[in-house]
């Protein structure tokens, strides 16, 4: 399936939609960011209030991410195809400041559904896993080349498994190699599963850790969280969603050290706690895990 074929019904749904509208609370002309604009389903809300397109940035290193987001830049906003971490950097070497700036840390419901993207067991489909498709390495270059002391140590950290069934996803892995399809590592992990498991599919885990691994997603917060407060006016509002603890913990970390600064601190808080999906979006499936953090630049 082409980019262009994507079927539109499909594209993904916003998450906290209400919540960071309300918390960001976005203004007549004010100029908005977006570090991982997907499919633009925040950011068609936010502009639409705005109505600031010319002075406005969307990122996404995923090129099917930002081939739907030309309806974008055809009203005047600016398109970044690469990582935000770069794109954070660029900006900032460019002088530029914003309003509001938003960064939804999930994986896309097309990038999901999609087979051929690999990111999900459910329709089988090419390990790949990559959320820019230019990069070398894949879900299938790290499961066929990676040691089973390397598996085990991403299985576990990146997907929290206790330590002894990851040896055993990572020893299955190896004597079962080569690997090329999700439905192939799905059933393996399955199969090396003891016991009963109910709603969670046992490969559940061991997916998220390999495509954190694959994207780099953990050492891609960490180095854009120090970035942010470049990016901010005063009196500009940060919207983070995080969807598993990971990437939260990393977040909450960061925003704890800025609050507790004191009068050095850069940021202060918009919610004291974070405001979870499964209460306040409970009609979005895809909400069920999601945290969002605000806090607002001095």
């Amino acid at each position: 399936m082409s980019i262009k074929e994507y079927p539109p019904h499909n594209i993904h749904i916003p998450v906290l939609l209400d919540s960071t509208l309300d918390l960001l609370s976005p203004q007549k002309s004010e100029n908005y960011l977006d570090l991982t604009a997907g499919y633009g389903g925040h950011a068609s809300r936010i502009l639409d209030i705005t109505g600031s397109y010319d002075e406005s940035v969307l990122v996404d290193r995923d090129d099917y991410a930002i081939e739907r987001l030309k309806s974008f830049s055809d009203k005047g906003v600016r398109l970044l195809n690469i990582d935000f971490v770069t794109a954070s950097q660029q900006l900032i070497d460019e002088g530029q400041k914003f309003n509001i700036i938003l960064i939804d840390l999930g994986v896309s419901s097309p990038q999901l559904d999609q087979s051929e993207r690999g990111f999900s067991f459910t329709n089988s489909g090419p390990l790949d896993m990559r959320m820019d498709r230019r990069q070398a390495k894949s879900a299938e270059t790290l499961v066929n080349t990676a040691s089973a002391e390397e598996l085990t140590h991403i299985i576990a950290q990146y997907g929290e498994e206790p330590i002894g069934f990851s040896k055993m996803i990572a020893k299955a892995i190896v004597e079962n190699r080569p690997l090329s399809q999700t439905k192939e590592l799905a059933d393996l992990v399955k199969q090396t599963y003891r016991g009963k498991w109910k709603k969670i599919h046992p490969a559940t885990r061991t997916f998220q850790a390999i495509r954190i691994a694959v994207n780099d997603e953990l050492k891609q917060i960490e180095d854009l969280l120090p970035s942010l407060p470049c990016l901010l006016k005063p009196g500009g509002r940060l919207g983070i969603i995080s969807f598993h603890s990971l990437e939260d913990r990393l977040v909450k970390h960061y925003l704890k050290e800025q609050f507790d600064l004191g009068l050095e601190a850069e940021l202060l808080p918009l919610t004291k706690k974070p405001i979870a999906g499964n209460i306040y979006d409970v009609h979005n499936p895809r909400s069920r895990s999601s945290k969002l953090r605000v806090a607002v630049k001095k």
